[in-house]
């Protein structure tokens, strides 16, 4: 498996889900995965879908700028760094973000979310 071809498609459904169903964001993550979103922590797949579905705005578009991976540990983990500008509806400026994603393998050729941390910033 091509990890780069590999953390881009992860790349391309998480924020084709996120910004079109939220919820459905939930069955990339575990019991034990973890998001940091700003400054705020929320451990398992329903605390964490329970937070993003919980932001103040309805509709969003990601455009992402890079995505980069490195390799992580002898699992088959990997880092995904993204960035990237986030639009919303109505004509608002958009946001820039970072985002990291440590993805550990689930089975042949899956991943799901491990830590995920995100940071918006003007």
């Amino acid at each position: 498996m091509d990890p780069d071809g590999a953390a881009k498609a992860f790349v391309d459904h998480y924020y084709t889900a996120f910004d079109t169903n939220r919820a459905a964001v939930e069955g990339l993550f575990k019991e034990g995965s973890m998001l940091t979103f700003g400054g705020e922590k929320f451990i398992g797949a329903a605390a964490i879908t329970a937070k993003l579905t919980s932001l103040q705005f309805s509709s969003c578009k990601h455009h992402v700028t890079t995505v980069e991976c490195q390799p992580s540990g002898p699992a088959g983990g990997m880092l995904v760094f993204v960035t990237g500008t986030m639009h919303f509806g109505g004509g608002e400026p958009p946001f820039k973000f970072f985002q990291a994603f440590h993805l550990i393998p689930a089975e042949p050729e899956n991943f799901y979310v491990l830590n995920n941390y995100r940071v918006n910033y003007e």
